[in-house]
């Protein structure tokens, strides 16, 4: 059987902190709540989640992954204004302003986009 997708580990200066922001911005449960990590995700079984993992130093760069998220095109903005009244910021990784994205920022500073919503292919 090969590989499948298990989680997508954030390591985090303040471990509830974040894993507050990402579970309210994606509307997940918390899950499990360990000294050492805590695990959100669409619903107790769901094949794959976000986990959290206290690590001591500050991000220092930009990330080599990011989250990228969607919705709908009559929410877009909403959600963006949403999320950053959360705790994200809009941050500037050398885009034009002709992007179809907006980039932000969790509070620990984790780069992410919100992407146009994807289009129905119609058959």
């Amino acid at each position: 059987m090969p590989l499948q997708l298990h989680h997508i580990v954030i390591d985090t200066h303040d471990l509830p902190r974040l894993a507050r922001f990402w579970a309210a911005v994606l509307d997940w449960p918390i899950l499990s709540v360990r000294e050492r990590e805590i695990v959100i995700g669409p619903y107790e079984n769901a094949p794959a989640g976000i986990c959290f993992m206290p690590v001591s130093e500050p991000k220092r760069t930009k990330n080599r992954l990011h989250i990228d998220l969607t919705t709908t095109a009559e929410d877009r903005d909403a959600e963006i204004e949403r999320v950053i009244r959360l705790g994200a910021r809009r941050v500037d990784v050398g885009q034009t302003g002709e992007e179809s994205w907006t980039v932000l920022a969790d509070p620990e500073g984790n780069e992410f986009c919100v992407v146009r919503p994807k289009r129905t292919l119609i058959a």
